[in-house]
């Protein structure tokens, strides 16, 4: 079976300076590629509806804009064929000294590959996108999907491909979820917005506060990297 999948970061900055946050999420959304026109259809339809012809991203969401992104919400949930996980890593006990010969961009990119790898399954093919940066090293891409490719012999990694998240709702709905995952552990909400849409989703469709999940939640699964090894 042929998958999308689409991807971005939040609080990359603790990469490289601790202080800035608690957490580092990195996050993609997971789609059948014939799932691809209901999805930009469906979210097509959420943003005509409320006259939005921008960007939507976890930072532009304000009080103006909730009814739009808890409609955004919606979808995800009611979408079975999306499926959406996150990896946070915890700034403070990253050693890119130790483990990355001080390229912290080397470790930006491990850290993708735990997002991705524990996803992709046999016999599947895959295609990859991740917001579009400006990497030191230009061959990044190529590297992750060499890696990729490397440890899922039996699949087909297609393309890891950068895009610029204008122009893909995949990666959209990735920063969406990705930031709100990410305000949440790191204790940064001050938006009444976005912690009512938090508890919006943990009543209504989680039943729990959001938390590290299991390995094998499927809907919404949050990894917490134990840098020390393990689950």
């Amino acid at each position: 079976m042929d998958f999308e999948i689409y991807c971005d970061e939040s609080g990359l900055e603790a990469l490289t300076r601790k202080d800035a946050h608690l957490y580092t999420a990195i996050g993609g959304i997971w789609i059948p590629s014939e799932n691809r026109t209901n999805l930009k259809e469906g979210i097509l339809a959420i943003k005509a509806k409320h006259g939005i012809k921008g960007e939507l991203k976890w930072q532009k969401f304000s009080p103006a804009y909730y009814q739009l992104y808890k409609e955004l919400i919606d979808f995800f949930f009611a979408s079975e064929y999306i499926r959406f996980r996150v990896v946070l890593i915890e700034a403070e006990k990253v050693n890119n000294i130790i483990f990355n010969s001080e390229d912290a961009e080397l470790g930006f990119y491990k850290f993708y590959y735990q997002l991705l790898h524990h996803w992709i399954f046999d016999f599947n093919a895959y295609d990859i996108f991740l917001d579009l940066k400006v990497n030191r090293n230009k061959g990044r891409l190529l590297e992750l999907k060499k890696v990729l490719d490397n440890s899922n012999l039996t699949s087909d990694i297609k393309q890891v491909q950068g895009l610029p998240s204008e122009q893909s709702l995949g990666i959209q709905l990735a920063d969406v979820l990705t930031g709100m995952v990410a305000a949440k552990f790191n204790n940064e909400i001050k938006s009444s917005a976005k912690l009512g849409l938090i508890s919006y989703i943990e009543d209504t469709y989680l039943k729990k506060t959001i938390a590290p999940t299991s390995k094998w939640d499927e809907k919404l699964n949050i990894f917490k990297i134990n840098l020390k090894g393990g689950w």
